[in-house]
């Protein structure tokens, strides 16, 4: 983790929110911290977001997100022609 890329940062921010979101009203030295309820909610939101955001930047490449494409536009081609089939047989 020596270069700050954007996976890296939603990691962190999204570790950083949900413990936020965890403890809630804590004092850390000069540091208070006192999210409220919908604050915490709002962390909890925002960290998760973050979470999945760096997972999906993790996992999905370029050719990742190609295969899935065209896998996606054949299934969609077949379902068409299944459905016109069943139309024009009735």
């Amino acid at each position: 983790m020596t270069d700050l890329t954007s996976n890296n940062t939603f990691l962190i921010a999204g570790i950083v929110f949900i413990t936020i979101a965890v403890i809630g009203q804590s004092k850390l030295g000069f540091v208070e911290i006192n999210p409220g309820c919908f604050g915490r909610f709002l962390a909890l939101f925002i960290g998760i977001s973050s979470l999945f955001y760096a997972l999906g930047l993790l996992t999905f490449s370029a050719e990742t997100f190609d295969l899935l494409r065209t896998s996606l536009t054949e299934q969609i081609k077949q379902s068409i022609s299944s459905v016109n089939d069943l139309l024009q047989g009735s």
